[in-house]
């Protein structure tokens, strides 16, 4: 519990502040990606309306990561369970336009609405009180007043959190483990859930080192934040100048982001970590991915409404002692790193052993990633 406690706090504390910009006109409800259609009209009610929605955060719905996790959660619940579902897209990156999709969504007949990004937190604050029919899930966010005065999360919203230290952790160990020592960390948006995947990054490569007997400098990680979620042409250079230097493996941390390097590692022959979701299909360059739990626990707050407990009002932390954070061994791709390996790592987590756990929650309140204490890792910071 302390655990769990330390780790919103600093969330709290490291938030920065959401866009709020002037009114935006409503947006229109989004078209369903392909193959989904079908499964939406079968679902449709009697009036035409939507029981289940998700309103995007930046990027889309399809993007391999945050979006597409938690989409994928709400509609195999809806899906599994023949309830009819839908996401909207707002028009912009602000409050107004975030409440516009919201209300489109309540209008629209959703009894649940998803919300994933911290960017939906002062929304979810208003709307909370606005809809008090309506339940909201939001994913890692805490529900605030513009000026950061007041945290209120109404029974009528539940806040699901992640343990992003935790999947950076494993991943970094485990490419360390598997033999990489010149790594690359290459973040979206400098947003407290990417700080945190990159934070612990640096802390599993450091833990590996020390475990092998590696000496100061036989580690190096390039550490940059692309400012945004896009796959741009800029994205893939900078990889590719990366791999070039003789980087061998980058953390692809930032939604499509991971398109661009992807791109890059398949022309040089170089690897790549994904972020959120399994990946692995994307890219024979992806050998392994920091996973969160996104569709899982959409799916089981999503099952908790409809039997009567929904848990509002609550924080929900999700990390190695809950399954809410994990490597896919099925799918990935080391050389060496085995399962027995990754079960014992992600024991030492559970159990916080050599206070790993605990340890990371003290450095990520640090303003940048060169400030983490290192000894054997040597982080240069790429602007």
């Amino acid at each position: 519990m302390k655990k769990k406690m330390a780790l919103l706090l600093i969330l709290i504390m490291t938030l920065s502040l959401a866009a709020c910009g002037s009114p935006a006109p409503a947006p229109a409800p989004s078209e369903e990606p392909a193959g989904e259609t079908e499964a939406a009209a079968e679902g449709v009610s009697d009036d035409g309306t939507f029981e289940l929605a998700l309103i995007t955060d930046i990027g889309t719905i399809d993007d391999k990561s945050f979006n597409q996790g938690s989409w994928e959660g709400l509609r195999d619940y809806a899906v599994d369970n023949g309830i009819s579902h839908k996401y909207y897209q707002p028009s912009e990156k602000s409050t107004d336009a975030y409440l516009s999709a919201i209300e489109l969504a309540v209008r629209g007949g959703a009894k649940v609405i998803v919300t994933p990004g911290f960017l939906f937190e002062e929304p979810i604050f208003i709307a909370q009180d606005q809809y008090p029919d309506t339940h909201f899930i939001l994913i890692d966010g805490v529900p605030h007043n513009e000026d950061y005065t007041e945290f209120r999360t109404e029974p009528n919203v539940v806040g699901v959190l992640y343990a992003e230290e935790q999947a950076g952790f494993l991943a970094g160990y485990a490419a360390v483990k598997d033999g990489s020592r010149s790594l690359g960390f290459m973040g979206g948006m400098a947003v407290p859930a990417v700080v945190r995947f990159g934070y612990g990054f640096v802390q599993g490569a450091e833990y590996a080192a020390e475990e092998l007997g590696l000496a100061a400098g036989d580690v190096t990680i390039n550490y940059h934040y692309t400012g945004g979620f896009d796959a741009t042409p800029e994205v893939q250079t900078l990889a590719a100048s990366w791999y070039q230097s003789g980087v061998d493996t980058i953390f692809a941390c930032g939604g499509a982001v991971g398109n661009s390097v992807m791109a890059a590692a398949e022309q040089a022959g170089a690897k790549v970590v994904g972020v959120d979701i399994d990946q692995s299909g994307e890219s024979e360059t992806v050998i392994t991915s920091a996973m969160k739990g996104l569709g899982a626990s959409v799916y089981s707050t999503l099952e908790a409404f409809y039997a009567g407990s929904f848990p509002g009002g609550e924080t929900i932390v999700m990390d190695a002692s809950n399954d809410g954070v994990a490597l896919p061994m099925a799918t990935s791709r080391f050389e060496s790193f085995s399962q027995a390996d990754y079960d014992a790592i992600f024991g030492m987590l559970v159990n916080d052993s050599d206070g790993i756990a605990s340890s990371m929650l003290k450095d990520n309140d640090v303003d940048s990633a060169g400030a983490i204490p290192t000894e054997i890792v040597t982080v240069t910071l790429v602007n």
